[in-house]
């Protein structure tokens, strides 16, 4: 989901399933189109993802036992670091290229749309190459926009806070369901005062989290067609983060900055962070600790705000392979075996056949797996809220100026400004 902080460490991190590493696999995509079929009916159809070699090396089985049901449908592979991967999809997107089927989010669902690049996939539910019966917790809607199917949900996750639990227990902090934001602020001066630790890493550019605070409060990040706050609101946010800083209850940003790649939590200089639960890996893989999930606080005791978030396949309007290219995300969630292979490395299994199938052996990720199934339980999920075209710009520019003001760069009015009038230019129609 989206391009802040936590994005940012899915180009650098294994544990979170995408990293930061060099572009290589033998079987990448040439330029140029594969139309039409081989003269025995084999097609080729083209597929793209960002991440790394070991999020590619889990798709290559995916995709061997894809080729071996489907023996008339070759598959060529490209994928890239999260950053290079969406400049390189611009290109080939100018230029009318764009590979058959992509790994996407639901930040560029509007915008691609709006280029007219993206497939309507309805058509192929339609006529049964596809089928969109079986997805979790409503993800099945994810990728719908404006009636449009324009993406197919491979894996979810939500937003968490994850903690360092012998830090919470010292401080005798028990996080539960329906807890408030005046009790979170309580628990970050108790773990405080009673480890030396500041409670949280940080929330100035967790830009998912503030959107489940605006939700909370009948607002949200985005509209269908922009932002669905205020300078006011934002200044209020940004305002608090400043003072948490200040008050110790909050990390040190430059020093946050300083130990990265490595999470403020597992460097031991805060007793938690916001992030998304399947994130939870890096924490483990980094640190000497234990690490648990902890529910989202709510202003009313009862609404987070939440929702499922996914990364998605969708497909090029381009594509002289529709059919193939339907079939082929159709086996990608909802073969059983597939979800064996990819585990959890593009967050929880979408469709419960492919959820059930893997069943996490490690505490690690059965805690992401009973986590969103305690989101289901306790009734706290919501719709996502639609993103308008520019939302990828606007989170880009959340996160770079949220750190400036972090690193003392900005006030906070003028880190509002700034952001105000970017997200003007990225939302125009």
């Amino acid at each position: 989901m989206g391009t802040n902080r936590n994005v940012d460490r899915r180009t650098i991190l294994k544990a979170a399933g995408a990293t930061a590493a060099t572009i290589g696999l033998a079987s990448t995509t040439a330029c140029g189109g594969d139309g039409g079929a081989s003269a025995d009916g084999t097609v080729t159809i083209r597929y793209a993802w960002w991440g790394a070699e070991d999020r590619a090396e889990r798709i290559n089985k995916t995709i061997a036992l894809f080729e071996k049901k489907y023996p008339k449908i070759k598959v060529k592979t490209d994928f890239q670091p999260y950053t290079d991967f969406w400049k390189k999809f611009n290109t080939q997107a100018s230029g009318g290229n764009p590979p058959d089927v992509f790994q996407n989010a639901i930040g560029f669902l509007r915008k691609y749309d709006a280029k007219n690049v993206l497939l309507d996939l309805s058509e192929q539910v339609e006529a049964g190459n596809l089928s969109m019966d079986g997805f979790r917790a409503g993800l099945d809607k994810f990728g719908e926009i404006d009636g449009k199917l324009l993406g197919v949900p491979v894996g979810s996750n939500s937003m968490a806070l994850v903690i360092d639990k012998p830090v919470y227990t010292k401080a005798g902090v028990k996080p539960e369901q329906g807890w408030t934001w005046d009790d979170f602020d309580a628990a970050m001066k108790r773990i405080r005062d009673r480890t030396g630790r500041a409670g949280d890493s940080g929330m100035y550019g967790v830009m998912y989290l503030y959107d489940l605070y605006l939700r909370q409060n009948g607002k949200a990040f985005f509209t269908e067609d922009g932002l669905g706050f205020t300078e006011s609101d934002l200044t209020d946010w940004w305002a608090k983060a400043e003072k948490g800083v200040e008050e110790g209850v909050y990390a040190d940003a430059k020093k946050v900055a300083q130990i990265k790649p490595k999470s403020a939590v597992s460097a031991e200089l805060a007793g938690g962070e916001f992030t998304w639960d399947n994130f939870t890996v890096r924490y483990t893989s980094e640190g000497k600790s234990e690490y648990g999930l902890a529910p989202i606080p709510t202003t009313d005791g009862k609404k987070t705000g939440q929702y499922l978030g996914s990364l998605m396949l969708s497909a090029s309007k381009r594509t002289q392979h529709p059919k193939e290219v339907a079939q082929f995300i159709d086996f990608m969630v909802h073969e059983p075996e597939v979800a064996k292979i990819m585990g959890y490395d593009r967050g929880v299994p979408a469709t419960q056949a492919q959820f059930d199938a893997f069943q996490p052996t490690d505490e690690v990720n059965k805690g992401i797996a009973a986590y969103e199934t305690s989101l289901v339980e306790a009734g706290v999920l919501e719709p996502i809220t639609p993103h308008p075209n520019g939302a990828d710009i606007c989170e880009a520019a959340f996160l770079r100026i949220a750190e400036e003001l972090a690193l003392g760069k900005r006030s906070v009015d003028e880190a509002v400004k700034q952001f105000f009038t970017e997200s003007k230019t990225a939302l125009v129609v």
